[in-house]
């Protein structure tokens, strides 16, 4: 099923592996929008299949660093409705590589951030904003270094934090830019 993805098992079991993801292309109306910041850089995204999967929906991060408003910069929790709050069995682990990313990637919604200093910086200084995201593509998003095993990496066995708690409902944004 992920045979287009440099897929990684972790500890050699089943339901915890690290999947490389490609950002998304530009589509016809990134120009317009500004869009497409992403495309050119590859991450690795950690996958952790509940025992009650599909019925229950996995929990995934970004592995190396990403500047995203709705990406926690510290632990790389996702804040995706459709993964956090409406999963459905119907919903299979290509919908999440395929689909879902790649429109958080294209369409980050800065009104209900966990990267408060991103949204701040998206919502105030666009130009500023596209330039830091391109500065971490290159910077943490390089393909050759998808390729290196994951092995050696820290990981933490703690339950990632990827509930609708974890996505600020806030109207508000604070005025912090982005270091």
């Amino acid at each position: 099923m992920m045979n287009d993805y440099v897929v990684e098992t972790i500890n050699d079991v089943l339901n915890e592996f690290i999947v490389g993801f490609h950002g998304p292309k530009e589509s016809m109306f990134s120009n317009l929008f500004n869009i497409g910041l992403y495309e050119g850089g590859v991450w690795k995204i950690r996958v952790e299949l509940p025992d009650a999967y599909p019925y229950k929906s996995p929990s995934i991060r970004f592995v190396n660093k990403i500047l995203h408003p709705n990406v926690d910069e510290t632990s790389g929790s996702v804040c995706l409705d459709v993964i956090n709050q409406s999963w459905s069995p119907m919903f299979d682990l290509l919908n999440i590589f395929e689909v879902f990313l790649p429109q958080l990637l294209l369409y980050p919604n800065p009104s209900h951030p966990l990267n408060r200093d991103a949204a701040s910086l998206m919502m105030k200084d666009r130009k500023q904003y596209d330039q830091k995201v391109k500065e971490f593509c290159e910077l943490y998003a390089k393909k050759e270094d998808i390729m290196k095993p994951t092995a050696g990496e820290e990981t933490d066995d703690d339950e990632d934090v990827t509930d609708e708690e974890t996505c600020s409902s806030d109207d508000e944004i604070d005025g912090r830019a982005y270091p």
